[in-house]
């Protein structure tokens, strides 16, 4: 076969490729990018942020002064909070030390009528809060629009917040 490739046929191959590209890329980026929002003084929020970002989750980081109002603009009762709260672009918060895996299984499958999810307080040895080989078992929760919240995931040891 003979084809010949003319100026318009590489044009229109260039922008296919570059909208398949692009379409990739956004879809990819829309499925584990969060925004952090913590302290610039907290250690295990930066530990916390670590793990995320080698689980391959993109982060942009905003540090505050205080979390309070942020707080108040998710909706995130004092019962669920923790010391930083990350969001999604599509405002579904993630508060706490909630271990990545568990952030991708939630996207994956998001719930209707869920503000997002918290391990609220500072569960020792979930991710960014390591200390020896200590470990507190904790649960994860959905946070509901209405304001109640259910237990979304319990996770008993260690091991059980990777992979």
């Amino acid at each position: 076969m003979n084809y010949k490739f003319t100026k318009k046929s590489a044009f229109l191959s260039a922008l296919i490729f570059a909208t398949a590209n692009f379409s990739l890329s956004a879809v990819a980026q829309d499925l584990y990018q969060l925004t952090v929002h913590k302290t610039s003084s907290c250690g295990c929020c930066k530990k916390w942020v670590s793990h995320i970002e080698e689980a391959g989750i993109e982060t942009k980081i905003i540090n505050h002064e205080h979390l309070t109002s942020v707080k108040a603009q998710y909706s995130i009762e004092p019962r669920y909070q923790s010391c930083h709260t990350a969001v999604d672009q599509h405002g579904v918060v993630f508060e706490g030390h909630i271990p990545a895996k568990f952030i991708r299984q939630f996207q994956a499958n998001p719930l209707p009528n869920v503000v997002g999810l918290s391990v609220p307080a500072m569960p020792l040895g979930s991710p960014g809060m390591e200390f020896n080989d200590r470990f507190q078992p904790y649960e994860i929760l959905l946070l509901m629009n209405d304001g109640s919240s259910k237990v979304y995931k319990k996770v008993s040891t260690y091991e059980e917040q990777f992979n």
